[in-house]
């Protein structure tokens, strides 16, 4: 039996394969190859999260998201308990990390109580006794206003940055984004009333639950956030409530009105003489 073996198809262009079919063939099947190399290497590559983000690198993100370069914003404030409840409507400036403007707009009874934090220093004023007053670092984590957030919880404090230090515990994903479980250590020495922190944050950088511990690791109070959407040109949660672990059915709703965010605002507006007027 005759077999016909076909003819290999060589390139009309290619001078040496007509000179050396075998040699012309090899030499077609390399071209072939780095043509296709050199597709592959121009296709954009979709990268993944880093697999070597650290645990700091996300808090810090987080709170730089959540608090911009600066901001102002109109929020009402519900301190809910199951015999009463009461609602305070407060605008707020922040700027950076540690800088903080709380003035209350009403109702009547609270309206202009004000509150300054700047850098490490936290500074309040009462308008019926007309004093400015300077809080120590021990009153930085009392109540602000009988509410269920403190003065560090409502100016969100870079304290979290600065004096602890962080452990990514576990991820999981939700609704397609990656979600971080964050444990939060206090630092030797630092100046902080809690023993350990747990915040839950998104690839997003938003913030969906802060849990706040005591020294024997039990936990005291939880903030959560909700009702995340578009709010200031970004992603952001609308609701943030604060309540205390043993006590779930007495809690503080912030729930913001407006937020705008901006690149810088003015020195003047961070100073005491701030507290008793407020930029209208």
């Amino acid at each position: 039996m005759n077999t016909t073996v076909p003819k290999r198809k060589i390139p009309n262009n290619d001078v040496h394969a007509l000179s050396d079919p075998g040699r012309g063939w090899g030499m077609y099947k390399i071209r072939t190859f780095l043509v296709i190399l050199s597709f592959l290497l121009i296709i954009p590559v979709t990268s993944a999260p880093a697999a070597d983000v650290t645990a700091r690198e996300l808090i810090e993100s987080c709170w730089d998201y959540m608090r911009g370069r600066a901001s102002e914003s109109l929020v009402d404030m519900t301190i809910h308990r199951p015999e009463w409840e009461r609602t305070m409507t407060i605008r707020a400036w922040t700027r950076g990390r540690s800088d903080s403007l709380f003035f209350i707009q009403a109702p009547p009874k609270d309206k202009g109580n004000a509150t300054l934090k700047k850098g490490n220093d936290m500074w309040t004023y009462n308008p019926k006794v007309n004093r400015v007053i300077k809080l120590p670092p021990s009153m930085m984590s009392q109540s602000w206003m009988g509410s269920d957030f403190s003065n560090n919880d409502l100016a969100k404090s870079d304290s979290i940055i600065q004096d602890y230090d962080h452990t990514i515990e576990t991820t999981h994903t939700h609704q397609g984004m990656t979600v971080y479980v964050i444990k939060s250590m206090p630092r030797p020495a630092a100046p902080v009333v809690w023993g350990m922190q747990q915040i839950t944050l998104r690839e997003d950088f938003i913030l969906l639950e802060q849990t706040f511990y005591d020294e024997d690791l039990q936990p005291v109070k939880k903030m959560t956030t909700r009702d995340i959407a578009p709010l200031g040109g970004k992603l952001f949660p609308s609701v943030w409530k604060m309540f205390k672990t043993d006590t779930p059915d007495a809690y503080t709703l912030l729930e913001y009105r407006s937020l705008t965010f901006t690149n810088d605002l003015p020195d003047r507006l961070f100073t005491r003489s701030s507290l008793k007027n407020p930029p209208r």
